[in-house]
Parts: structure tokens; C-alpha cells; sequence
């Protein structure tokens, strides 16, 4: 064997990604706001519009898509460099957002939603889930650096 076929191809780095259940109350879409910006910040990813997209599918998540006694998901992840997506997941399938919303018909949640993200949509199941995702393109701030305490 020569020393070329014994190097190995550079590790690739593994995509970012975070999950966690939340409770479908309105403590529950606040924390998700909250756990979005602290994940967000030590990935060097730029806060807005981000918290504001976490929030607006936060809260539709607990209002339109909340089952007593069962939660919802919040899951962000950076699977390339410089894109976020950002997913909330909620076991009311058959409570679908409108495409193109009016104020007038759902507020101006979705119109929000549409205007800060790249794009956004809809994923129907497993039964009995949807999730409401977006994506946006982000420059990236660099690793964030917290002055010692």
C-alpha cells in the first residue's frame, strides 16, 4: 500500500441537530423560545429571525395543535452551512395551517412565518402528527464566545 490508499477523506462534521419535547402550554412555547436561543447562540448561528419563527410555530403549536396531555417538539437543525430549519412537531394532525393566510382567517403568525423564512411548509405524520417546518439561508457568526463569570 502506498501512502495515499492509507489517508483517509476528512472526517465530515456531523449536521447539527436538537430535539427536545415541550409541554403544549403557552410555559411550553416560551421555553421553546428560550432553549431555540441558547442552542442557536453556541452554534454561532444569528438569533433573528429565528426566536421570532420558533415562536410564532411555538405558539401555533399550543393553540391550534394541542391534545390535552400530550406534548409537542421543537427540533432545530443546521444540515448545511449557513441554512436553519426549524421544526415543530404537535400531535393534531388534522389541523393543518393555511397556505396563505389572511389576518383576517389565522393573524399574522403565518404571514410572519412566510415573510422571515426562505420557505416553510407542512409534513403530515406518523399518525396522529404534522410538523410545521421553515428554512432560512443565514451568514454564520462564528463560534460564540462567552466572557468567563
Amino acid at each position: 500500500m502506498n501512502q495515499e490508499s492509507q489517508q483517509t477523506a476528512p472526517a465530515l462534521k456531523p449536521p447539527r441537530q436538537f430535539s427536545v419535547p415541550l409541554s403544549a402550554t403557552r410555559r411550553g412555547a416560551r421555553l421553546a423560545r428560550l432553549l431555540a436561543v441558547e442552542q442557536l447562540d453556541s452554534w454561532g448561528v444569528p438569533l433573528d429571525p429565528a426566536r421570532l419563527i420558533v415562536a410564532e410555530l411555538a405558539t401555533n403549536a399550543v393553540l391550534h395543535g394541542r391534545v390535552p396531555g400530550r406534548s409537542f417538539r421543537l427540533t432545530l437543525a443546521v444540515p448545511a452551512p449557513g441554512l436553519l430549519r426549524i421544526e415543530v412537531t404537535d400531535t393534531r394532525a388534522e389541523s393543518l395551517p393555511v397556505r396563505n393566510p389572511t389576518p383576517a382567517e389565522s393573524g399574522y403568525g403565518l404571514l410572519l412565518v412566510d415573510t422571515l423564512s426562505t420557505r416553510w411548509g407542512v409534513r403530515q405524520g406518523p399518525v396522529p402528527c404534522k410538523t410545521v417546518w421553515a428554512e432560512y439561508a443565514f451568514a454564520p457568526l462564528g463560534p460564540a464566545v462567552h466572557p468567563s463569570r
